[in-house]
């Protein structure tokens, strides 16, 4: 029974024992998250083995692949996203940008190539060359946004968008797991408390009976490690309802798919696929010469369409290389101004997509194996990492505990009259004397 005695002599020193161990699950289980998403760039002396990145950040390419292969595999494709707009709407809210636009490049085009004829021209025969060409406008974009439609696989590339945006910005994919899964991270911190204590408990029982100088250590470690790895199952299983008794037994993260849905689609749709971000894609994408040479196809048939009857006498009069200078430097020109021209459709593109409905309603529809999938990749990567830091911090401060409250028992200096005061000061900071 020396055990017992033992707690007679020193009670607050044996208190302290669940109380230091719920503090180690919970500083623990913070840690680890923080080193999740901390920090966005590499802080080392040697990368990537001396120094850290935190596991999202780090596998930011990766885990964009994993969270565009769940949007465009099972919420929406880019497809669908283009077949929601209307070339003749577009053509509408680009109409007014559009003619501003062609009469300034008229102008230059003609200012840079034949500034003699241009300025000789009568302002009347200028406004008609402006309203000509403005009147066929809308026609010419009608006819480019379908054939980007078409043709939008060999256009327009939504997975390289989407991994390029959150690879570029890397606290944007911070943010989208941080928001997802708000929920559960804040659960894994304070089941550190609850899953600590009770191994605390344990543990001073097991230390009234034996007591050797590894235990301390041993379960320091074991709290550590149980407490992350503990959260992480009660946030994804069971997937699916089980009951007992009276209550409903499902994961964390499974319970609040409608709520998750919600956030994902709001997050998703004003962050990440928008129509600013689209619009980019497909003018500096990977498929951007093509687009390119579309639309200067397009524009060069129209001025060849609008100078048809008057052709040989324009060809005779600036001559056949002039007027082909003249066109490529026309269709350059609006090239070089369709992005500014292009933000003008972007608040009925936003509209016509409807995206944070169409992901809100369609993730909500997911099977639990499939909504898994939008954050269980944050944990999967370097998951062991994580656990392992849990189990290495608990093992230090196992040590602590053993030289701090037991040192003079174990015959380790360093303990004695510290022990007591450090107990003491413990408990009263936690409420418990």
């Amino acid at each position: 029974m020396e055990g017992f005695a033992d707690f007679l002599a020193n009670p607050l020193v044996y208190l302290s024992m669940p109380v230091i161990s719920a503090i180690v699950g919970y500083g623990t289980n913070v840690v680890a998250i923080y080193m999740m998403f901390h920090p966005i760039e590499f802080i080392g002396v040697y990368k990537p083995i001396l120094g850290w990145q935190g596991i999202i950040p780090r596998r930011a390419a990766k885990m964009a692949g994993i969270s565009v292969d769940t949007i465009t595999e099972k919420l929406i494709d880019q497809k669908e996203i283009f077949s929601r707009l209307d070339p003749e709407r577009i053509a509408e809210e680009l109409e007014g940008p559009l003619n501003n636009m062609v009469e300034d490049i008229t102008n230059q085009v003609m200012l840079e190539h034949q500034p003699t004829l241009w300025e000789s021209l009568p302002n009347v025969v200028k406004n008609q060359i402006y309203k000509r060409i403005n009147r066929e406008m809308p026609e010419i974009v009608a006819e480019i946004m379908s054939e980007l439609k078409a043709n939008i696989e060999q256009m327009y590339d939504l997975k390289d968008m989407v991994i390029t945006n959150l690879t570029r910005d890397k606290a944007l994919l911070n943010t989208i797991f941080q928001e997802v899964g708000y929920a559960e991270f804040k659960f894994i911190a304070r089941s550190g408390i609850y899953f600590g204590g009770l191994f605390g408990v344990v543990q001073m029982i097991v230390w009234l009976f034996f007591q050797e100088w590894w235990l301390l250590p041993a379960f320091g470690l074991a709290v550590g490690y149980a407490t992350n790895w503990l959260a992480l199952q009660m946030i994804f299983n069971p997937k699916e309802v089980f009951r007992i008794g009276p209550f409903n037994i499902q994961g964390l993260f499974m319970k609040r798919q409608e709520e998750v849905a919600k956030d994902y689609g709001r997050l998703v749709s004003q962050e990440l696929i928008t129509p600013a971000n689209i619009i980019e894609a497909v003018l500096k994408g990977p498929y951007s010469d093509k687009v390119f040479a579309m639309i200067g196809r397009h524009v060069q048939k129209a001025i060849d369409e609008q100078t048809s009857i008057a052709k040989p006498f324009v060809t005779f009069t600036v001559g056949t290389q002039n007027y082909i200078r003249m066109k490529n430097s026309a269709v350059e020109k609006i090239i070089g101004n369709m992005p500014d021209a292009l933000k003008h459709v972007e608040s009925y593109a936003d509209d016509a997509l409807d995206l944070q409905n169409t992901l809100m309603t369609r993730l909500q529809a997911l099977s639990p194996e499939e909504f898994e999938g939008m954050l269980r990749p944050a944990f999967e990567q370097d998951e062991w990492i994580l656990i392992a830091v849990g189990a290495a911090l608990g093992f230090m401060v196992g040590v602590f505990q053993l030289i701090v409250l037991f040192g003079d028992e174990m015959g380790i200096t360093g303990g004695g009259e510290a022990a007591g005061q450090a107990a003491v000061m413990l408990l009263q900071s936690t409420g418990l004397t």
